[in-house]
């Protein structure tokens, strides 16, 4: 069993109720769900598009990493997300990143994934949440708490959502 902890994101459709929606889902194969605020985020790669919705969940997970990967997956397609079809980083109705899976370090191929997400210690739209839910976490790769790097990271504009 380990602790994962995912980074949800969404701006097309009702964000907030697809997110409440995705966490319920995650009650099928996570133990312990645990729930950050929602923060509301400009976009930063692709800036022709509406805010997002941002918050993280962690859970205890049974599965492998590639498994989790499947299934998180599925969950966005139900939700009308294409991945050959959408702009990259623009619009979406739900994203979710595997931003941490333990202390595991995970590099696979097929599918391709690495964790430590390598884009969470430049997003303070994860970090934020995050730290929120574990105030004290540090990266297992560095050790290094998160709370610095998040310190060391120009303003996002990350605001909470009322």
């Amino acid at each position: 069993m380990e602790t994962i902890i995912l980074g949800l994101g969404s701006n097309r459709g009702d964000s907030k109720t697809i997110l409440a929606e995705a966490i319920k889902r995650f009650a099928l194969f996570l133990s312990d769900i645990r729930t950050s605020s929602v923060y509301i985020t400009k976009p930063q790669d692709y800036l022709d598009q509406d805010d997002f919705y941002n918050m993280v969940v962690s859970g205890n997970y049974a599965g492998s990493s590639a498994s989790l990967l499947k299934t998180l997956q599925q969950i966005e397609a139900d939700y009308g997300r294409n991945r050959e079809a959408e702009i990259p980083k623009g619009p979406r109705t739900l994203d979710i990143d595997i931003l941490f899976f333990g202390s595991q370090i995970v590099k696979l191929d097929n599918p391709p994934l690495i964790i430590p997400h390598p884009a969470v210690y430049r997003r303070a739209f994860a970090l934020i949440p995050l730290l929120e839910l574990y105030p004290d976490y540090s990266d297992p790769v560095t050790q290094q708490p998160l709370a610095a790097v998040l310190a060391a990271l120009p303003d996002q504009g990350v605001r909470k959502s009322l």
